[in-house]
């Protein structure tokens, strides 16, 4: 038997204009499409007339394993993520089950990482120019990881002054993760820091707000799983509702003519 193809494919934060052309490629190769709901409805229009199979959240496992058990059985699948599938997407645990299988790249099934936009570029572009110093990216979800690991992540990223990107902000079930970082933060930086709380990037849902830390837990009807929130170090400065962090070159050059 042939040995399929597995495209585990990143379509962005959800607008067909901000997936990569080689995503839609991917896609328009594959017999088979498998992913969560919320993000195979993100792409129905592309996937018309092929086997689609839709999971619900936390199902993860399950869905890496019936894509692989497609690609060995010959087909062409694509397991769809939002964002890009390399920052806290499937890709990691598609190896991960691939290495238990002993799974050989040369010979073994094809796989390949459709790189895609992820929330930090996409949510990054809408508020101005919040990541042009270094930055880290710590999601508040203790599912798979002990809140006491993303506490002391949490705390190297604000020591460290670090614009931080916070994903998985809260859920129903996670409340005090939220309120525990922003006063990690207040240890180390101005109340007045600037913070961008982002819903939805490019969906109809969207909504931005610019706002500090002191003040940051005062839109909670805005903070959930599909929120990203950006934190600035302690150059950032708010503009026109926008968070700027200047790269350095005003100690080197004169900026204006």
């Amino acid at each position: 038997m042939t040995n399929g193809k597995l495209y585990v494919v990143g379509v962005g934060p959800g607008s067909h204009e901000h997936m990569t052309f080689r995503a839609k490629e991917a896609i328009e190769e594959s017999q088979v499409i498998v992913g969560y709901e919320t993000y195979v409805s993100l792409i129905d229009d592309l996937i018309l007339g092929k086997e689609v199979y839709r999971y619900p959240m936390t199902q993860e496992v399950d869905r890496a394993n019936q894509a692989i058990k497609f690609a060995e059985n010959g087909k062409i699948v694509s397991l769809v993520s939002s964002g890009d599938p390399g920052i806290y997407g499937m890709i990691g645990l598609i190896y991960e089950i691939l290495v238990e299988k002993g799974w050989k790249k040369n010979n073994g099934i094809y796989v390949e990482c459709v790189p895609g936009v992820s929330s930090l570029n996409s949510c990054g572009a809408l508020v101005g120019s919040p990541l042009m110093t270094d930055f880290a990216v710590v999601s508040m979800s203790d599912l798979l990881v002990p809140w006491e690991m993303i506490v002391k992540r949490v705390e190297a990223a604000a020591m460290g002054d670090y614009v931080t990107v916070i994903y998985n902000p809260a859920s129903k079930k996670r409340i005090h993760q939220l309120k525990d970082t922003r006063d990690i933060f207040l240890k180390y930086r101005d109340s007045q820091t600037p913070v961008a709380i982002i819903k939805g990037a490019y969906r109809e849902s969207q909504k931005i707000v610019v706002t500090d830390l002191q003040n940051m837990l005062n839109y909670g009807d805005m903070i959930g799983m599909i929120t990203t929130i950006i934190i600035g170090n302690s150059s950032t400065f708010k503009y026109n509702e926008m968070m700027i962090n200047p790269r350095g070159y005003k100690s080197k050059y004169r900026l204006t003519g």
